[in-house]
């Protein structure tokens, strides 16, 4: 487990990456439409098309492009722009913490790595791994499967939603593969009582907030989701119950 070459001759970092792989393949049913979708939406706020494909590699999450590219279409000011990706992005910091204990052995490389990759779709399917899975010594290779599996379809779907996603008819209504994408993602994930608040807290807000200018209800509805998880997840001392 020294480098990642070392690993790539070790019969059972094989067997992970494939198992990740696999594993990852059926939640492509739901990227591809929505990297289509991003693609669409880039050139439709005025963003160039190697622009749009760039931010596929770079940033990889899409919820927080799609986001951009909304604000970025509707004249939204930078501050606010660069506010509301980054408090989208938050989950992030709680997906590491999460991953945290299973690869904190892993040298540094791994672990730039595997950050990169760490996408909501290729963490839910890598901390059901983690979690329930015997803990092998290469089982940080099933998360690279993962994660290399989702940047392919999503750049790949990115790309072709920038050549041609401005020929896809309306009545398509891709745009709703969007929110699909993302209820599987809450509904196969969410399994504390906190958790269930924060998605409803979340969900409320943003119903309500909606004539809030320049689409701050985003922001706001994501501020008080995570506030009341956090509220709910001490207040039933859920930390305790897990140590």
């Amino acid at each position: 487990m020294n480098s990642v070459s070392d690993d790539s001759l070790v019969p059972g970092a094989r067997a992970e990456f494939l198992a990740g792989v696999r594993a990852e393949m059926p939640l492509l049913l739901g990227i591809v439409p929505f990297g289509l979708i991003f693609g669409v939406l880039g050139l439709a706020a005025g963003l160039p098309g190697w622009a749009v494909m760039a931010m596929s590699v770079i940033v990889l999450g899409g919820s927080s492009q799609i986001v951009f590219v909304q604000l970025w279409g509707a004249a939204a000011p930078f501050l606010v722009i660069g506010t509301t990706v980054g408090v989208v992005n938050l989950r992030h910091l709680l997906y590491s913490a999460s991953m945290a204990p299973y690869l904190d052995s892993l040298p540094w490389r791994w672990k730039w790595l595997l950050s990169y990759l760490l996408t909501d779709e290729a963490y839910m399917v890598a901390i059901q791994r983690f979690r329930d899975g015997p803990a092998t010594a290469h089982r940080h290779w099933y998360l690279l499967g993962t994660g290399l599996t989702l940047l392919a379809g999503w750049f790949g779907s990115t790309v072709v939603g920038v050549w041609v996603g401005q020929a896809i008819p309306a009545s398509w209504s891709l745009d709703f593969s969007i929110a699909l994408t993302f209820i599987a993602l809450l509904v196969m994930s969410v399994r504390r009582k906190s958790e269930i608040c924060a998605a409803l807290a979340s969900g409320a807000a943003a119903l309500v907030l909606q004539p809030l200018p320049h689409k701050l209800w985003i922001l706001a509805a994501a501020a008080i989701g995570m506030l009341v998880g956090l509220i709910t997840y001490r207040w039933w001392g859920e930390g305790r119950t897990e140590r």
